[in-house]
């Protein structure tokens, strides 16, 4: 067993890592996530249409019955019928600034940084061997980056291929996270 005190170094600089990696990805190469979103060629006529409902920030879903009873009814059914159904995520309007989405991607990044350390901790000992390392803290890296993006396919029809490109990215996270903690384990 390895305190987690003592991976303090391999949790910091691995959330720094993939903290830069991420940026990489997301501001250098570009074309590789530039179709995660479909553009709507009347995007002013959509944003008008819901403007005009006064919706507050949240996370939507239309057709939405309001009980077990609503989904048997014959409304509900023809709502699905007609469609369209859409699920769909409402933000603040106004400026954007990236300083608190980033901000709240590095602390995220500290966390699956920690419990990749505190699993790996738990495991290892001092001493032991890079490729052991990586191992414990690459996997559990991957499933705090990746394999909840997958609940978003099953559920809500989210894009399987912006859900394989995230999840790519989760896996070369989680090889950073695995590599950092395998480079700097105590000895």
């Amino acid at each position: 067993m390895t305190p987690l005190a003592s991976l303090w170094l391999p949790i910091v600089l691995s959330a720094v890592f993939v903290f830069i990696v991420s940026s990489i990805l997301h501001m250098v190469l570009t074309s590789w996530h530039r179709n995660d979103f479909v553009h709507l060629t009347n995007q002013d006529a959509v944003m008008d249409a819901v403007r005009g409902l006064n919706l507050a920030p949240g996370d939507y879903m239309v057709p939405h019955p309001t009980s077990s009873e609503g989904m048997r009814s014959p409304e509900f059914a023809e709502r699905i019928r007609k469609g369209p159904r859409m699920v769909f995520t409402v933000l603040d309007a106004g400026q954007f600034s990236m300083g608190r989405p980033l901000a709240l991607w590095f602390l995220y990044d500290l966390v699956v940084s920690l419990f990749a350390g505190y699993v790996a901790g738990r495991a290892l000992g001092p001493g032991t061997p890079y490729i052991q390392v990586f191992r414990f803290a690459g996997v559990t890296a991957f499933i705090g980056y990746a394999c909840a993006l997958w609940q978003g396919v099953i559920w809500y029809g989210r894009s399987v291929s912006t859900t394989v490109k995230l999840t790519i990215d989760g896996l070369l996270f989680a090889f950073v996270t695995a590599g950092t903690f395998g480079w700097l384990w105590p000895r």
